[in-house]
């Protein structure tokens, strides 16, 4: 014969009781004894001699055991383990019983009622639980005095903080064997709140489904509570809104949002959540009654949805409405005003929040202190931060960032030793923060530092340190301590990934960022647009337009395209590749910067289709695009290859009127355009002009002045290059050889090409090519074969190139042939080299094999590159090529 309790509902048989483990099983088994020994009825169809057991007894874990013995201490006056001999801990027992129940009273001779457990049970959620243990021995011991079937509060205390240890079952124990269960909401509310506080929206829902089920009728609490967890829902997991509205029509059938202000609160933040601010101002609209808290969740709607201009109106009739404005309502809006560079309307929150007495709210001042160093105004920014009558942490680190945001990298650094010297512990956020500033100075040794600080402090495994330390490491060049941090990570977010992926790609691996950001979606993480702005100088690096079109075509299939930094990445990339026409049709589709311009300047300086970058130019200041060095670099450089030198004296002199000219890297394009132009004497003055000349300023005069046939001058100034203190570099002896080479001047080309080997710089294509067309020029074409069979690596086209213009010259159709192959091979696309070769061979009378070239450049379908030329039309440049009407 069977029975059933009705506050533990146990049933006799095999089967779990409440579904919980077999030691848990036992405790109740000893609590069963302990209750029938104090007058009570058994809670199991068991014989009250069974808990006797001594093997039973040992079998349970030492804390089920201290807990039995002490139950068994409260049950009776007389306990039956204090006389009794056969358990060997009895001596043990009595040590520890008086430790053991002050644990869950503080006071011995306090009895235990509703009122001292429900208070017990308070302070223990307070402190995080107690590790569950305690929770679970009041949880019992509630149980033993019948004070949870008498008291709702007690109860809902410990649905509460079973909630916060995320220890659904125990809490659902509580619910499911209390006696009120069935007459009152009140449990059912407290568990579905405490799970939807403790991030638990699923599980808060599914209460409120079996409340409906078992016939509970909900009360005024019970939708916004489940409305609460809805939202929750939506936004964590993004989860449907279906189950919310069904709560919204189910509220309305039973007219809370005509009467209840709170109900109504909470389905303006649901739709909020949901992402469908009209529905949460309808909702608004509707309420008859409004609050603090209805306009705030209007606002933070509108906010939430990117809607800031409605946020502002509502702030305005929230004032017309004379409803006080408080913290919350500031605390959402300062933020979004200084991510909207709205400096305006976050001047006028902060005299509102002067005149409303809450400037000094350590919440609020420090969104001021965020908002102002948005703004750039540090000046704001650190008035607001003085002027705080108390700081956190926050506020330093607002502070801090402030500083990380304008690019103050040293104040960065004196303000974190201020902040140690008031005794403020740094956390990992002012860590994250530090560690930018230190790369940017250099300090590396003070990073390692860092590093070292938060492994003592147990925060390296921090996602936002580990990030940042694997960022350092990454740009001082130390890919493996990178790569190490990155492993020890064991669920690395989107950024870590991101920051492996510049990692590798900055340090010339770039075959394994591919591959990692392909293991990057195998483990769930999608790439995002600055997964693809690292990826992307990889592939032009590399040269790999193949991948370069995978992850383009990967971006729109993701809808990144309208991402300015990953359009101007791809741009980049496509004409690094050379591929400029993909290019320009990205920069005609897409939303254009002078970081959008410039590319394509620069891009379009170094090509055939130099004219296009004077056109880009000119647009680029029609749709009021501020120059910037870049801007006038690429346009210098477009000038000095077209012969344009009235459009580069024009720049020149717009250099000049923007106290510009100086500026290195200007400074040299203006050397490289009058060198070009043969104004030799106008670049000897602006060279002599430049303060701290480097490496390219003296490479670009020696290559000016060895063009122009000046060669004891070019001579010069190689020599006085290193009288200088400058070091010399590849180009450097390009520059050179290039010189002895217009100059024929075989012997001396040789000198300084053993002079770069004995210097230990390794001889590069161009300077093979120079040595090349040095010998070739002299009609020492054999030993320029020579110089190409006896090369490290496998010539390049300009290598090649300089061999069969070499041909051209000394009419040597057998080498001419052998460079050729080469080149068709290397660069089958070129029509200059079949064009150079059918030429040689039609001068030598090969009209057969001149013919050859003209079918195979058929076949390959090679078309010759038409002529093009330009004139000056008033003040543009107008490029027309052959056929052109």
């Amino acid at each position: 014969m069977s029975r059933s309790n009705p506050s533990f509902g146990g049933t006799q048989g095999s089967r779990p009781v409440f579904g919980v483990k077999r030691g848990d099983r036992k405790l109740r088994l000893w609590l069963d004894a302990a209750r029938t020994a104090a007058g009570g009825g058994a809670l199991w169809p068991y014989r009250t001699t069974a808990p006797y057991n001594n093997a039973l007894y040992l079998s349970l874990t030492p804390a089920v055991r201290w807990g039995y013995l002490f139950f068994s201490l409260r049950s009776s006056q007389q306990p039956l383990l204090a006389r009794s001999t056969r358990f060997p801990e009895r001596r043990k027992w009595q040590r520890r019983t008086a430790a053991i129940r002050s644990s869950i009273l503080p006071d011995p001779a306090t009895p235990f009622t509703a009122e001292s457990l429900h208070e017990h049970v308070l302070r223990l959620h307070q402190c995080g639980g107690g590790g569950g243990l305690l929770l679970r021995r009041s949880h019992a011991a509630s149980l033993v005095s019948g004070a949870l079937a008498a008291s709702l509060p007690l109860a809902g205390a410990l649905l509460l903080s079973y909630a916060a240890l995320r220890d659904v079952p125990s809490a659902r124990l509580v619910l499911r064997h209390h006696p009120l269960r069935l007459r009152s909401a009140f449990l059912w509310n407290s568990l579905s709140r405490a799970l939807a506080s403790a991030s638990l929206p699923a599980d808060a829902l599914r209460v409120y489904n079996r409340m409906v089920r078992a016939g509970v009728r909900p009360d005024d609490r019970t939708f916004p509570f489940a409305l609460h967890a809805a939202a929750a829902a939506v936004a964590a997991a993004g989860e449907r809104p279906d189950k919310g509205l069904e709560l919204h029509a189910a509220a309305l059938r039973r007219g809370l949002l005509l009467s209840d202000v709170f109900a109504g609160n909470t389905l303006v933040t649901f739709y909020a959540a949901c992402g469908r601010a009209a529905d949460a101002r309808r909702v608004f609209d509707e309420m008859p009654e409004r609050d603090v808290v209805s306009w705030n969740s209007l606002v933070s709607a509108f906010l939430t949805n990117g809607m800031m201009d409605d946020a502002k109106r509502a702030v305005v009739g929230m004032m017309r409405s004379r409803v006080p404005v408080n913290v919350a309502s500031l605390v959402s809006l300062v933020p979004a005003c200084g991510a909207e560079q709205d400096e305006r309307f976050g001047l006028c929150l902060h005299g509102l929040a002067f005149k409303s007495g809450l400037d000094s709210v350590v919440n609020l001042t420090n969104a001021l202190v965020d908002m102002y160093g948005k703004f750039g105004d540090l000046e704001a920014a650190m008035r607001v931060f003085n002027g705080m009558p108390e700081r956190n942490e926050v506020s330093w680190n607002s502070s801090l960032g402030c500083f990380v945001h304008a690019g103050f990298y040293e104040d960065v650094l004196e303000l974190f030793r201020v902040m140690l010297d008031q005794g403020v512990t740094p956390g990992s956020v002012t860590l994250s923060s530090l560690l930018p500033a230190l790369v940017d100075l250099g300090y590396f040794h003070l990073g390692k530092q860092v590093h070292g600080y938060s492994i003592r402090r147990a925060m390296v495994f921090d996602i936002f340190i580990a990030n940042s330390l694997m960022d350092m490491y990454a740009k001082f060049g130390c890919s493996e301590k990178a790569s190490a941090i990155f492993e020890k990570i064991e669920t690395p977010n989107v950024v870590s990934w991101n920051a492996m992926v510049a990692n590798l790609a900055q340090n010339g691996a770039e075959s394994e960022a591919f591959r990692l950001v392909i293991e990057m979606q195998k483990n769930g993480e999608c790439p995002n647009s600055f997964t693809i702005v690292n990826l992307l100088p990889a592939c032009s690096r590399v040269a790999s337009l193949k991948m370069g079109k995978q992850i383009h075509a990967w971006s729109i299939r993701r809808g990144l395209m309208s991402d300015l930094f990953v359009s101007n990445a791809l741009i980049d990339a496509y004409a690094k590749c050379g591929q400029l026409s993909l290019a320009r049709n990205i920069f005609d589709r897409s939303e254009k910067d002078d970081v959008s311009y410039n590319t394509m300047i620069v891009g379009y300086s170094q090509s055939p289709w130099c004219f296009e970058s004077l056109h880009l130019f000119e647009q680029m200041r029609s749709a009021r695009v501020e120059y910037d060095a870049v801007s006038f670099m690429g346009i210098l450089s477009a000038c000095a290859n077209l012969s344009a030198f009235k459009q580069g004296k024009e720049i020149h002199g717009v250099l000049v009127r923007r106290l510009l000219s100086a500026h290195p890297f200007l400074a040299n394009s203006l050397l490289d355009l009058y060198t070009k132009g043969g104004m030799l004497d106008t670049a000897s003055k602006i060279f002599n002009r430049i303060t701290q000349k480097d490496v390219a300023s003296w490479n670009t005069m020696i290559l000016g002045y060895g063009m122009h046939g000046q060669l004891d001058v070019a001579f010069e100034f190689f020599d006085l290059m290193k009288d200088d203190g400058v070091d010399y570099d590849h180009v450097s002896y390009i520059a050179v050889l290039s010189a002895c080479s217009h100059g024929g001047l075989v012997e001396r080309g040789k000198k300084y090409f053993n002079h770069m080997l004995a210097q230990n710089i390794k001889p590069q294509q161009m300077h093979y090519a120079c040595m090349v067309d040095l010998l070739g020029r002299a009609g020492q074409l054999s030993e320029s074969a020579e110089i190409i069979r006896n090369m490290p690596f496998r010539a390049s086209s300009d290598v090649w190139g300089a061999l069969l213009g070499s041909c051209r010259i000394h009419g040597n159709i057998e080498l001419a042939r052998w460079a050729a192959e080469h080149l068709f091979e290397l660069k089958p696309e070129h029509s200059g080299y079949y064009t150079l070769l059918m030429n040689m061979y039609a001068e030598a009378g090969m009209w057969r094999e001149a013919n050859e070239i003209r079918t195979l450049m058929k076949s390959r379908k090679v078309q010759k590159n038409p002529a093009y030329s330009w004139v000056q039309n008033g003040n543009r440049l107008q490029a027309f090529v052959v056929g052109d009407a």
